[in-house]
């Protein structure tokens, strides 16, 4: 994007309203999504392909509104058709509103950190993708390298005279903005010999709380503090794959994305920077990823409150699952099936129009309201040996129904089906939403909710199921319009573990 990966950073202040002119001068189609952007009662500039809008052809323009309300941070946008996003993104920095100021000290300077996905297929990568699903095939293309801010580092001889440099003077405190735009995975992050300090999440405040590391969903963004306070020198931040499919997978990128982090001064860089060995998790550290996400808490202060819903009106329970769908020919890659991800037995299925459009005009055929509050049979979600009838989906385009200021909890069970139990990050769009419970195995309604965090659970728009584990989220349905909802994994989000809220409008002119 304007020549640059990663695309231009757009800095604006609490509430603005923006203006964004898209020339799209590529081959094909594309869409961009303001992810983190609530966008009130405007879903025509939501973003996504065949949910509010048809592709931007090539050599056409279109102008998006962005409208910011209580947005406050750091969020990202990124295409959103097909697997554009991979090369198609860049940071939203939300500043204060006039007169306002940071919850915390102001920072000496920030710094921006963008995590990416390379993958070798290049401009072809689309096709790539769509060549494997037509066949009904597990071998999407796959990532082969992970860059911070367009490069991969040190450790990838092609890019180690371009590594990423960041200045520091010593004593100082920064602020790091910290986006994980990569495809398909969760990351640790982690800097040498310094601690980093959490701030914010997805566009919302947190509670501070000190880290060494983080793990950092696809699609979630944070911010974090860190103060330069070790000798004058060169210190990595490295960056890996958090790895959730089964041990015995090994295709995923074992190699290290690294920035370098320098103090200013005169000192001798005869020695290779430090590197975090001590504080940087493993590849499948699951303890590591449940520590960081246990300390996780809304600021929830006077100036910037919570508001969990507490009287709820809609329940859902919602199964996220590997699973397959009958094959209406002979050319599946798997013979009579072929691969499918779901929630609630049904995985999505696009149309040629889009669900906004078609609801909005009242055109008949191309959804229905009809998914599920429940899965279609419940079962010991997580254990092992499941029988594959289970797995069998449904393929359609099923929307789920609310009225307007309904208060919605909805738990996502993560489930062991066909072996293929991952963590699967659940994206809202046109909602911020709180995250009042995760926990490991199979959700029990009666003693699990008696842990529920209702008073300082975190504010974020992108949140992992654990593998083999459950997350209870709330929210209340006041944004009226289309909403896409759905795993920020590319893979599983194309092989159909997606679906769309229609909020309907309030009895107002303003809702």
């Amino acid at each position: 994007v304007n020549d640059s990966l990663p695309g231009p950073t757009i800095r604006a202040q609490k509430g603005d309203l923006m203006y964004v002119k898209v020339h799209n001068q590529g081959l094909y189609g594309v869409t961009l999504h303001w992810h983190g952007v609530k966008q009130p009662r405007n879903p025509w500039s939501g973003g996504p392909e065949y949910i509010t809008q048809c592709a931007i052809p090539p050599g056409t323009n279109f102008t998006y509104e962005v409208n910011l309300t209580d947005e406050e941070g750091t969020i990202w946008w990124h295409a959103h058709n097909e697997w554009t996003r991979s090369t198609v993104y860049g940071a939203i920095v939300i500043l204060p509103s006039e007169g306002s100021n940071f919850p915390f000290t102001t920072p000496d300077g920030e710094h921006l950190i963008m995590l990416g996905s390379w993958f070798n297929e290049g401009t072809s990568l689309n096709k790539a993708l769509e060549m494997e699903l037509s066949a009904g095939s597990y071998n999407v293309p796959r990532a082969t390298g992970y860059m911070i801010n367009g490069q991969y580092g040190d450790f990838v001889p092609c890019s180690n005279e371009t590594t990423s440099h960041f200045s520091v003077d010593y004593g100082k405190t920064y602020l790091f903005r910290i986006v994980n735009a990569a495809v398909g995975s969760q990351m640790f992050v982690s800097i040498a010999d310094h601690n980093m300090t959490l701030v914010g999440m997805d566009g919302a405040y947190t509670k501070p709380i000190v880290v060494s590391y983080l793990m950092i969903e696809s699609g979630q963004t944070m911010d974090v503090l860190v103060t330069a306070n070790q000798s004058p020198g060169r210190y990595y931040l490295a960056a890996q794959e958090f790895s959730t499919e089964d041990i015995d997978f090994t295709n995923f990128v074992h190699e290290v994305a690294t920035a370098i982090i320098q103090y200013k001064g005169n000192f001798s860089l005869t020695s290779p920077p430090s590197y975090p060995n001590d504080t940087l998790p493993l590849y499948h550290d699951y303890s590591a990823a449940a520590s960081f996400i246990q300390q996780l808490r809304s600021l929830a202060s006077e100036e910037h409150p919570v508001d969990v819903p507490r009287n709820v009106t809609t329940r859902m329970f919602i199964t996220v699952s590997a699973n397959h769908v009958a094959c209406p020919d002979d050319s599946c890659y798997l013979g009579d099936y072929k691969v499918a991800e779901a929630l609630n037995n049904i995985s999505w299925e696009d149309r040629s129009v889009d669900v906004l459009q078609a609801y909005y005009r009242n055109i008949s055929g191309v959804y229905t309201m009809d998914f599920p509050d429940l899965p279609p049979v419940m079962y010991n979600f997580t254990g092992d040996d499941l029988s594959t009838s289970l797995a069998e989906a449904a393929q359609g385009t099923s929307v789920k129904v609310l009225n307007y200021n309904e208060t919605v909890e909805m738990v996502f069970q993560g489930t062991n089906l066909l072996d293929q139990s991952e963590y699967h990050p659940m994206h809202m769009h046109g909602y911020s939403f709180y995250v009042i419970g995760v926990g490991l195995g199979n959700f029990d309604n009666e003693t699990d909710p008696q842990m529920y965090n209702l008073v300082d659970p975190p504010k974020v728009n992108t949140f992992g199921v654990p593998k083999r584990g459950w997350a209870a989220i709330r929210f209340r349905a006041n944004n009226p319009g289309v909403w896409y909802w759905h795993c920020h994994i590319n893979r599983h989000m194309s092989w159909g573990m997606s679906t769309a809220f229609i909020v309907k409008d309030g009895d107002t002119e303003e809702t």
